[in-house]
């Protein structure tokens, strides 16, 4: 007999296979389509009789990637209109006090879900722990600064999705009060904004940002002419009525083309400086400090509220901007005469280059690019909220450094999540066709024990021993402060 249980919304029938269960597709909020729409998170309606979650559920609205990082990590993609939902795998739906972990997918804020193959949560329910995945709203739905609605909608679902982790994972087996949130991308810089958030006190004990950062915020202001954009774009008044009165098809289109012109002429005058800065000239639409959920950047937050702080895992790949210029032929455009004008456009002053080269005598100029642009935008802003956070709160921070066997990707973004999954068969068109299982065992086991004891297996990273994981294969190592000469000149050439 196939497992139920029952729910806030209602009973749920799973499957079981290989000693698993899964819940797939399962509301924690009430459809966000109509009036919705704009809203905060509303609770399900309870449905009549045993509701089927074998299926994953329907994702929010979005274009797909751009081909070249399709054919890396595919697009997401699944209509209907229940897309505030959740997938739950669990050891043993009858069990009682198993850890918990909930997985806040990347996308940039405007694509992703949690019905990827590399986010399958069978391998942590194997080694005990109930894994969560959560969509939630996306683009200008989810995160478009509009009159007369609240902002952050996204990030109010994230809430919403822990409150109910709090109030139905027992059901599952999970213990609510041993509760860790993990995210990477967008879903790292997610984990850091609630982390920082005044709502989210008491629905988690422990946090893992995987490929974010402390820094994403935008202003309120700025954000508002992210707003202007789109409504010109699409022939409207920038207000929730007129675009609540469009379909997603015409939402993905205008997200595309103001994303587009940002990261085409990335103008601080036309677009914010928050927006160009804190979006890293990728992102267009992403939280925004609106004194409520987001009282300013992550970092800062937590700066000034050390109460808030929780036991932390936080780390990058190390050449994550890889991911976004080698598929797309951007590097093959970055020369030594072209360098010092690429890094201009990012606000970073050139000189940096040479400190970057002096610790890299055989690196190409578009391989010194690479790695600046990977500094400005993951890793400084991790060290900066691991430094904070290790002020009171135990730290761990890591470098995942095993290269892809694709040509030129490196160790880049995305790389390290099948590993974390323990899931690297399902994404050979990322990681090649023989990616090391050792290395994915212990990556792996590093999660499940951080969620399940609070430890990792490695050394703590403190204000005064900067420890650093370097995941690698055939072995890993740790490191103090590695490459800090590099990181300071950044810092310095940011300022200046």
């Amino acid at each position: 007999m196939e497992p139920i249980v029952t729910i806030t919304g209602g009973a749920i029938r799973g499957t079981t296979e290989g000693g698993v269960t899964r819940f797939l597709g399962v509301p924690y909020a009430a459809a966000p389509v109509g009036a919705r729409r704009f809203r905060l998170p509303e609770p399900v309606q309870r449905w009549e009789g045993v509701r089927e979650a074998t299926r994953m559920g329907p994702t929010c609205a979005q274009s797909p990637y751009p081909a070249p990082i399709h054919a890396l990590i595919g697009s997401d993609g699944i209509p209907g209109d229940d897309y505030l939902n959740v997938n739950v795998w669990t050891p043993e739906v009858g069990g009682a006090g198993l850890p918990v972990l909930m997985w806040i997918h990347g996308g940039a804020f405007v694509r992703g879900s949690n019905a990827r193959r590399i986010y399958d949560g069978t391998a942590f329910a194997r080694d005990g722990v109930v894994l969560v995945s959560i969509n939630y709203r996306l683009g200008i739905s989810g995160f478009a600064v509009l009159d007369g609605v609240p902002s952050n909608r996204g990030l109010h679902d994230q809430l919403c999705a822990l409150r109910w982790v709090r109030d139905n994972i027992a059901a599952f087996g999970g213990d609510p009060d041993n509760v860790t949130i993990f995210g990477e991308s967008a879903g790292g810089m997610s984990v850091a904004a609630l982390m920082a958030a005044p709502q989210s006190a008491g629905l988690f004990r422990r946090a893992i940002v995987q490929s974010g950062n402390g820094s994403v915020a935008a202003e309120a202001d700025d954000a508002r002419l992210v707003s202007a954009a789109l409504a010109e774009h699409l022939g409207i008044n920038p207000t929730a009525a007129d675009f609540g009165a469009l379909g997603p098809a015409d939402l993905c289109s205008a997200q595309n083309a103001v994303a587009l012109a940002l990261m085409t002429d990335p103008d601080p005058q036309r677009w914010g400086p928050s927006v160009v800065e804190r979006g890293l000239g990728i992102m267009s639409l992403f939280p925004v400090v609106d004194g409520d959920v987001v009282e300013g950047t992550p970092t800062e937050v937590l700066a000034a509220n050390p109460q808030r702080r929780v036991p932390l895992v936080a780390g990058t790949t190390a050449d994550e901007f890889r991911f976004f210029t080698v598929p797309t032929g951007i590097t093959a455009g970055v020369d030594a005469d072209s360098l010092p004008f690429v890094l201009a456009r990012y606000g970073i002053d050139p000189s940096v280059a040479q400190t970057y080269s002096r610790q890299r005598p055989d690196a190409a100029p578009a391989e010194i690019f690479n790695a600046i642009l990977t500094d400005w935008c993951f890793r400084s802003g991790t060290m900066d909220l691991a430094e904070t956070n290790a002020a009171t709160a135990a730290t761990y921070v890591y470098e995942f450094a095993w290269p892809t066997a694709l040509p030129g990707l490196g160790a880049c973004h995305v790389l390290e999540v099948p590993f974390v999954f323990d899931a690297v068969d399902n994404a050979h068109t990322l990681t090649g066709p023989t990616p090391p299982q050792p290395l994915a065992d212990e990556i792996h086991a590093a999660w499940v024990s951080f969620a399940t004891h609070g430890s990792t297996g490695w050394s703590a990273f403190t204000p005064a021993e900067k420890n650093v994981r370097i995941f690698d294969h055939p072995a890993s190592s740790t490191v103090d402060n590695p490459r800090a000469e590099e990181l300071a000149a950044l810092r310095q050439a940011i300022r200046s």
